[in-house]
């Protein structure tokens, strides 16, 4: 984890908790030769543009006055929304058996996503089970993301 997005999610998560929501993640990234702050939130039953709203305005302050950022950027606050990425350990056993999409680095079989139930996670290694039945195994360092994905 990069030192802007350590320092960031330990001002957040305080914040975030005190609204009745989950830090879901933190990003700061450079996007069209712009840097964006980004905090995703959740919460049981769904985060509100209520939500996103008050955590923006307390935490804001508090990134002003700690200043871990030196260039400029956008920060924004949004809902970690449906098809979110699935990044650490806590977040594949919490969705244990939801229907995801592994993207992997390079084709196999001539497909870079592989769609199907979550059936397990360990160490890195991401196991699911396709529409076709099939039970498929990824090793870490083959996949390039993992997200939640809406069931057809």
């Amino acid at each position: 984890m990069n030192k802007v997005v350590e320092i960031v999610s330990g001002l957040a998560k305080p914040v975030v908790e005190a609204r009745g929501c989950e830090l879901w993640d933190v990003e700061f990234v450079r996007e069209a030769g712009q840097w964006y702050l980004r905090v995703f939130i959740d919460r049981e039953g769904g985060v509100s543009i209520d939500d996103c709203e008050a955590v923006s305005r307390a935490l804001d302050p508090l990134l002003d006055e700690a200043d871990p950022i030196e260039q400029s950027y956008t920060f924004e606050v949004s809902s970690a929304g449906v098809e979110r990425a699935l990044k650490r350990p806590g977040d594949f056993q919490r969705f244990m058996g939801a229907y995801v999409c592994v993207r992997l680095y390079r084709a196999v079989d001539g497909v870079k996503e592989i769609l199907g139930h979550l059936e397990g996670y360990d160490n890195g290694r991401v196991t699911v089970r396709t529409d076709s039945g099939e039970l498929r195994s990824f090793d870490g360092p083959e996949v390039a993301g993992v997200r939640l994905r809406m069931e057809n």
